[in-house]
This record gives structure tokens, sequence and C-alpha cells, in this order.
């Protein structure tokens, strides 16, 4: 995995203070957050970086082993372990180049670790170090309508293709973690995971707030008055609502249980709350504006 300056990612200087790191972080965040770049997968993936780059600098722990060990910092330990053993055992042995850590290839470590050990080779005969992958973080760019149902989506991390159930009632900005599908691990460790981020993009004729969607609805102004029926849309299907008379423009009326699944509870919806916007006709001819004319002084 290439280096990552994640200084550079939050516009920072190596010396940066906590709430330089606080500022540069929100400022970006609200630039790049999926839900004022829809669509844009460039804005999205910048996204990631930065909450990446934050998530270590923001930890002093994190970060002091950010700063030491750079890409490798997740591992810190495990290579303080192996200076450890590699200094007790030149110690003990005047030859310890017959001490090795490898087992593979002259490419099976980057240059960081072949400078840590010295760039000693060979086959290992009593022990081996293994580390654990790192992990990846991904954005999965969804619209609203797609997690109203559980279904399976297929995409393709690293040449892997992998195959994930999205349940109905994701939410945008939600992660899931897939075991094993990271960076793979060095000498036999484990793989690291991968953490897929969901951002969904806002509906155009729906918000969803929680698990309640909210949805304006055009009526006539004879409608309004007089009351009858008008039909919406919804993401069930066409729902067929009784309009009272002498119903106020904005006014809101409320269909419970019509709203968006519950995540992980099967069956259960949040509401759908409609809110009435009554249209005031125009370009009326003289006979109609009689009439009102009538109605106004009556």
């Amino acid at each position: 995995m290439a280096f990552v300056d994640y200084y550079k990612t939050l516009g920072l200087e190596k010396n940066a203070t906590t709430d330089d790191i606080k500022k540069a972080y929100r400022k970006l965040a609200r630039k790049f957050h999926p839900d004022l770049n829809p669509n844009d997968a460039e804005a999205n993936k910048k996204f990631q970086q930065i909450n990446e780059a934050n998530e270590v600098l923001s930890d002093p722990e994190k970060r002091k082993k950010y700063d030491e060990y750079g890409e490798h910092w997740q591992h810190a330990e495990q290579y303080e372990q192996a200076k450890q053993s590699r200094g007790s055992h030149q110690s003990s042995q005047n030859n310890w180049q017959d001490y090795t850590y490898s087992s593979g290839d002259e490419g099976d470590f980057s240059d960081f670790f072949e400078s840590l050990f010295g760039g000693a080779r060979g086959r290992g005969r009593n022990k081996q170090t293994t580390f654990r992958g790192n992990d990846f973080n991904a954005a999965l760019n969804l619209k609203l309508r797609d997690v109203y149902t559980t279904h399976k989506q297929t995409f393709t991390i690293n040449d892997k293709q992998v195959r994930i159930t999205i349940p109905a009632g994701a939410a945008n900005g939600q992660v899931i973690k897939l075991k094993g599908y990271g960076s793979p691990g060095i000498n036999g460790g484990p793989n690291g995971d991968l953490f897929i981020t969901f951002a969904i993009e806002d509906d155009a004729k729906f918000k969803r707030v929680g698990n309640d969607l909210y949805t304006t609805e055009e009526i006539d102004l004879y409608t309004a008055v007089l009351g009858g029926d008008h039909t919406v849309e919804s993401f069930s299907g066409k729902l067929k609502l009784k309009v009272n008379p002498g119903t106020q423009n904005g006014s809101t009326v409320r269909l419970k249980g019509k709203g968006f699944p519950v995540y992980k509870q099967e069956g259960q919806f949040g509401d759908l709350f409609v809110t009435w916007l009554v249209k005031i006709p125009t370009n009326l001819t003289e006979k109609q504006k009689e009439l009102f004319k009538e109605l106004s002084n009556l």
C-alpha cells in the first residue's frame, strides 16, 4: 500500500497542534461531505481520506506511532518487539546474519521493513514475524430508493469481486466491515479488513428524517375548498388520500407506517408526512373572476 501523508491530506505541517487538526478536519469535511456532493465519486473518496487522516492524527497515541512509523504505524508494537528480539540476538551471537525474519522473494517487504532489519534475507530457520495487513476504506454510493428494500450488490475491490447484502433502512454514513478483504498479511499474518461507508443521495421528492419520510403534494384550490380525493406516490406504491373540505395551504397529514423501513427490524416502518400545497388558479376568465367576486361578497 502506498504511503499516505495524513498531514498533507488535511493541508497541515507535521508540527500542527490539536486545534489545527480539528479546524482543518471540520473545514474539509464540510466541503467534501457526500450530502453536499451527490454523484461526485472524487469528493466521496476525498471525504474518506479526510476521515482516515483525522482518525489517526486526532488520537495522540496513534499520531505518535504514525510520526515514527509512517504507513506502518498500525504495526508499531510488532516492530518494537522485533527490534528488541534482534538486539537481544546480536548481543548473544557475534555473527547474527544467520538469524532472519524473511521467508519470501526479494520484493516481499517494503523499504521500511528492510531498513528496520538491516536488509537481512534468506530462509528463516526458527522464527518468523507475522504482521496483520492494513485495513482498506471505500465509499459505496446509493440512492435513497436503493436502501428502501434489502438487496445484494456486487462490486470490485483490488480485482476481487465482493458481494454484500445491503439491509433495508441503512443510513447515510453508516459503515460496515468485511473481514479479511483488506491488504494481505505478511508471513502468513491475517489480512486486514475492508470498511465500506454508505453514501446515500438525497431524493428529489422525499426527505428522510430517521425512519420518517416527508413530501409535498400540490392540490388545486377547488379540492382544498370542497374536499375530494388525491393520489400520492410513495416508495411502496400509489396511495389514495382523502382531502378534507377547507384544507389550508401548508397543512400536513400523517400516514402511519408508510415511511422508511426500520433498520434490521423486519415489518417495522416510520411514517409518511404529506404537506398540502394549494395551487392558486391563474389566467382566470372574466366569468370566473365574477364568480370569485360573488363569493367574496358572500
